[in-house]
């Protein structure tokens, strides 16, 4: 129990008055988010830019609207106390904009193939390139990539995948839960759209796969996919894990975020002929808006080829008017 207050006097004044149940969220916030991303800083070099690229980084981690939310108000009372304090002069925290950020998240990208990986060598490169970097050089962090640019899955769906949920005989992935982040640390729920789906595992991984399923044991609740030291995988922990922002600016792919493997995956699919609709259940998508996006943008020349031949048929059938007699002259 003395841990426990210690625990709950962490945040000083700012969080005094907090009832329990709002209390523990915004803790957890704090000591997963706030400290690890802006805790190395003085108060007073935390402007607004800072803090408006650290939302961005927490929402581009795929972490939750509530997450996000409980994250900045935590942040908004520490920086408010500081305030207070006389330390700054306004509260940098106090940042609008970004539930919008977070919609077109959720929206995916307007674009969501401009980000995406070339080729399959690109790919290689950049799995390789990720284990060179990171700690002992752990397969691991490369073959998570590769699997996540070949099945259009996100980080956290990846790290919820179970050796049992791997159809060998037919190659064929049910996605059924994803790692998410929790009072405490990672946990498993549902996925984002709170079904079940199934997702084709392309003969290129099946070594992988094969290999991974072989190194987890029979347990068929075993997780397929895991850190060095046997623990569960975020989007943040592979970044961290593997330099990630350093290796992709100097491949010269310095936008190329975690997410973006899935628009890899997605735009491959759709240029490989994949149709729409079962795209779209690959994805997982609860639009067919979002996943049209990922068509090339030849498909919509096509579409108009035939729009062009329909108003040709439309022309050909409509009524003539009785053409004026010829008059032969000498």
């Amino acid at each position: 129990m003395a841990d426990e207050h210690a625990e709950r006097d962490e945040g000083g004044g700012a969080l005094r008055g907090l009832e329990l149940k709002t209390l523990d969220p915004y803790l957890a916030g704090r000591r997963a988010r706030v400290v690890p991303a802006l805790g190395h800083l003085p108060v007073r070099m935390i402007t607004n830019g800072v803090v408006d690229r650290t939302e961005q980084n927490w929402i581009a981690d795929e972490h939750s609207r509530s997450t996000v939310k409980n994250t900045i108000a935590v942040l908004v009372r520490v920086m408010e106390q500081a305030v207070r304090d006389g330390i700054i002069k306004v509260n940098p925290a106090r940042v609008s904009g970004w539930q919008k950020l977070y919609k077109l998240a959720e929206d995916e990208l307007l674009d969501p193939r401009a980000p995406a990986l070339p080729n399959w060598e690109t790919l290689i490169a950049l799995a390789d390139a990720l284990v060179a970097a990171s700690h002992d050089q752990y397969r691991g962090w490369g073959e998570v990539v590769t699997f996540a640019a070949c099945t259009a899955a996100r980080i956290g769906e990846i790290s919820g995948c179970h050796v049992g949920d791997i159809d060998t005989t037919q190659w064929i992935w049910t996605v059924r839960r994803q790692t998410t982040p929790a009072p405490g640390g990672l946990t498993d729920k549902g996925t984002k759209g709170k079904r079940a789906r199934k997702v084709p595992v392309a003969e290129e991984i099946h070594p992988l796969v094969a290999q991974r399923i072989l190194l987890a044991g029979p347990d068929p609740d075993a997780l397929l996919f895991t850190g060095p030291r046997g623990g569960r995988i975020s989007t943040a922990v592979l970044r961290d894990a593997t330099h990630w922002d350093d290796v992709v600016t100097k491949l010269g792919y310095e936008h190329l975020r975690r997410h973006d493997l899935r628009h890899t995956a997605l735009t491959w699919f759709a240029d490989a002929g994949v149709p729409v609709h079962v795209l779209r259940r690959i994805a997982g998508h609860g639009s067919l808006t979002t996943t049209q996006r990922y068509l090339h943008p030849d498909v919509h020349k096509i579409t108009a080829a035939g729009a062009a031949l329909s108003a040709h048929f439309n022309a050909l059938r409509a009524p003539r008017s009785q053409p004026s007699p010829i008059v032969m002259t000498r």
